[in-house]
């Protein structure tokens, strides 16, 4: 009987030749199935993807499963190629925010951000301090927003209905907010070097605290109608578990990396914007299993609207952006900025040579580093485990296929 591996690499001979036997797996798929022997039974390949409607996006994962365990899987990307960074090098420098919130588009504001924040620095430019607490108190804003969609997937993703429904109703009442002050519901383009577009509108931070004084009593039963029910824990706990030794391996952030137990977050580590002058914590992890990252990230929108508060109440007076030519010309060089958004650290390294758009661009999406572990956690767990693991690591394909 022919063993796995060398089917392999009759596969990897065929497609180097150009051809392709009907009777293998196409070009670029390592999982197939070991055969039958005195000893084990079939393993099944089961295609996950690219259609499938509970990856949270674009993604392939092929398992390969004996009976119900996972015995190995595979994640494949490129159905949802944006091509931002090569289309950051034909445009213009304010332009960049518009192809960051096609990336991470939940979390637009995030990405217009680390933009922005590149050319500042390499440009030298003092953006006016009341910018700096607008964009700040837009990105926590954003960031609940983001959480919402996350916990109501998430709940979908174990059985879970009805609290999806009020996710999405707390969502709605933020994005009123970020529409009356943006203009738009997700493609924002409101972040821009040396500001924002525009100025707070009148009356917004009336209908703001509002949303703070009522989001406070929901997530709580937001927590208690997911995260209290026993089916819920039982699915969730001890599944999918990343040590710090893992997380740090594969070069995960966010609530990921501090749900096993690393408390790094760009907003404390490496303050950008106001988030030196805004009081917070950050949720910490110790086991890092899906419940883990299900706690850190609702400590995380309690924080957030705590910081809300913080920024309505602080508000400064002043301008709403810098003085900037309406034709932007970077000084040649080459600048790294990083922002922590709603799944980690979205940054920019960006190269240029004095023109009007950047000679080179990369796009750091976390969602990336997210879905290269799942080909590590998977293996071991329940088929019925797969997608709510997927779904513990709020991976947006957006900027995984960047």
């Amino acid at each position: 009987m022919t063993d796995a591996r060398d089917i392999v690499t009759s596969v990897g001979e065929l497609a180097s030749e150009g051809t392709h036997d009907p009777g293998m797996p196409p070009a670029g798929i390592r999982r197939i199935p070991s055969g039958v022997d005195g000893l084990s039974t079939e393993h099944l390949i089961i295609n996950m993807g690219p259609q499938h409607p509970s990856t949270h996006g674009v993604l392939r994962v092929i398992v390969e499963v004996d009976g119900e365990e996972v015995v190995a899987a595979e994640s494949t990307l490129g159905y949802l190629h944006r091509g931002i960074e090569k289309l950051a090098e034909t445009r213009r420098f304010d332009q960049l925010g518009t192809l960051m919130d096609r990336g991470d588009y939940v979390s637009g504001i995030h990405g217009e951000q680390a933009a922005a924040l590149a050319v500042e620095k390499l440009m030298e430019i003092e953006v006016p301090s009341k910018a700096r607490w607008i964009r700040s108190l837009m990105a926590e804003l954003t960031r609940i927003a983001s959480h919402l969609v996350w916990y109501g997937t998430f709940g979908l993703d174990t059985g879970a209905m009805g609290q999806f429904l009020y996710a999405m109703r707390d969502r709605e009442a933020i994005l009123d907010i970020l529409e009356a002050v943006s203009g738009q519901r997700m493609m924002f383009n409101y972040v821009r070097p040396g500001g924002v577009v525009a100025d707070l509108p009148v009356g917004i931070e009336a209908k703001i605290i509002a949303f703070c004084d009522g989001f406070d009593g929901y997530l709580e039963e937001h927590h208690a109608l997911l995260g209290g029910n026993e089916i819920f824990q039982h699915r969730v706990k001890g599944v999918g578990v990343i040590d710090r030794e893992m997380a740090l391996a594969f070069g995960l952030s966010g609530a990921n990396l501090r749900a096993a137990g690393v408390g790094f977050d760009v907003r404390r580590e490496r303050p950008y914007d106001a988030y030196s002058e805004l009081e917070f914590d950050v949720p910490i992890g110790t086991r890092g299993d899906a419940w883990d990252r299900y706690m850190v990230r609702m400590e995380e929108m309690r924080q957030s609207v705590r910081m809300v508060r913080q920024a309505i109440a602080g508000m400064p007076e002043g301008e709403h952006t810098a003085k900037v030519p309406k034709v932007i010309r970077v000084p040649a060089g080459e600048v790294y900025a990083s922002v922590e958004s709603s799944r980690g650290e979205t940054a920019v390294h960006m190269v240029t040579d004095g023109g009007t758009s950047p000679v080179r661009y990369h796009y750091r999406g976390p969602s990336l580093f997210a879905v290269q572990l799942l080909e590590e956690i998977l293996p071991g767990h329940l088929l019925a485990d797969v997608v709510m693991m997927i779904g513990s690591l709020d991976i947006m394909l957006g900027e995984a296929d960047r």
